[in-house]
């Protein structure tokens, strides 16, 4: 027995209300399906997370951000409560911990046949809005860290007092990396971080934030297949940022006069040693040369546009490193912990259906695949860069919707 339902969306998070939301606009039968519970994906973040993109750019179909601080950064639970606002505004036909763990062409009603926790579905149509962060990147010398060192990655980090006593060594220093290394700084714990090749971005720059430049220059909205990368930008780590207490840059030099020690990447682990790849002074001049060009073109756009934006004048930060030996003694920096931020990999395997390339990767068009009546929405530059966050993801929903629904009435 199966249950027959015309529309399925596959992933509750603000990507599968947001296109929930405008299917329910259109009076179109359709549920919702998602693992967990309405806000997991951002109630399972550390305690400290917080949003890098202003409260203001929150713009979910028909519930946009109206709080008294518009320009501020939502913390975690903030954000949690954001979503489950949204829902509860329109009550969506979604259905909790439920599993999907296949999809396949249906050979009876419907096109699609999904095998699920709470029994067999057939669907006509099916929304994807999973994302790709499915699950965390281990390094392959995770096991030959000593016993004595407990290894996790950034999404099971709740807190400093969650770890164990002692120094904590950070692989990684994207988004997630930086911001976990300032969390446990400010706690006072001894930290050591592995820089990677994220670079960053100034969190304002001549009397605007960063993400107010992004739209005022139309980069906000600029579509993937005119990106300079192309579809590349979808795959690349996001530059360093904060939005904790009001929103800073995150420049890895200031951290390291701050107290936080930096090393050059790590290529694995012998005789309770982490091995470093060296160069880390190089790799900090890269990071520090896409902050320098996100600079120049906006005083390019301002010069062209003849805008009166104040003129500023960044000083870089005087720190060099020392060079260091090709071995991180881990017992004698006295750690305990090392984290992970080595970001996610995408899995598809569930889905057996001939959309993929060889990667892995959905082949679509904003959204919209070569297979009737399957689509995705939320992944990371699926159309912009708005696209995975809260601020663009309304858009592509609603372009899907309308592409279904219009291709539902031939």
């Amino acid at each position: 027995m199966y249950t027959l339902i015309d529309t399925v969306v596959v992933g509750g998070g603000q990507a599968g209300l947001s296109v929930s939301w405008h299917l329910k606009q259109a009076g179109h039968d359709h549920v919702v399906l998602d693992r967990g519970q309405i806000g997991d994906t951002w109630r399972n973040r550390w305690d400290s997370f917080c949003l890098v993109s202003p409260n203001k750019l929150c713009r979910l179909p028909g519930f946009h951000y109206d709080g008294d601080d518009p320009d501020g950064f939502m913390l975690r639970d903030e954000i949690v409560k954001y979503i489950e606002d949204y829902a509860s505004s329109f009550g969506p036909p979604y259905r909790g911990g439920v599993e999907v763990a296949r999809i396949e062409a249906s050979e009876g009603p419907g096109r699609f046949k999904l095998t699920t926790s709470d029994g067999e579905i057939r669907a006509q149509n099916l929304i994807v809005t999973v994302g790709t962060h499915q699950h965390p990147n281990i390094p392959s010398w995770h096991y030959d860290l000593p016993e004595s060192v407990t290894g996790i990655h950034t999404c099971d980090y709740r807190n400093s007092a969650s770890l164990p006593d002692g120094a904590v060594f950070i692989i990684g220093s994207g988004q997630s990396g930086c911001q976990v290394a300032e969390d446990l700084h400010l706690s006072g714990r001894d930290v050591h971080l592995a820089v990677g090749s994220a670079g960053r971005i100034p969190r304002r720059y001549r009397g605007r934030d960063i993400f107010e430049w992004d739209l005022a220059t139309g980069y906000m909205n600029m579509a993937v297949k005119d990106h300079p990368k192309g579809t590349a930008i979808r795959f690349k780590a996001h530059p360093h940022l904060s939005g904790r207490e009001g929103g800073r840059i995150v420049d890895l030099r200031q951290m390291a006069l701050d107290g936080v020690k930096l090393h050059s990447k790590v290529e694995g682990v012998q005789d309770g040693c982490l091995i470093l790849a060296g160069g880390l002074e190089e790799t900090l001049k890269a990071v520090d040369d896409v902050c320098r060009a996100e600079m120049e073109s906006i005083d390019t756009f301002v010069a062209e546009n003849g805008l009166d934006d104040p003129k500023e004048i960044v000083v870089p930060i005087n720190w060099q490193p020392k060079p260091e030996p090709p071995f991180f003694d881990l017992a004698a920096a006295n750690v305990s912990t090392v984290i992970y931020a080595t970001g996610f990999h995408r899995d598809f395997g569930w889905i057996d259906l001939p959309v993929f390339d060889e990667t892995g990767y959905p082949l679509y068009e904003r959204g919209t695949t070569d297979l009737a009546g399957l689509y995705f929405c939320g992944l990371h530059w699926m159309h912009t860069q708005g696209s995975g966050l809260f601020y663009g993801v309304g858009e592509d929903a609603e372009y899907v919707v309308d592409h279904l629904i219009s291709n539902s009435n031939k």
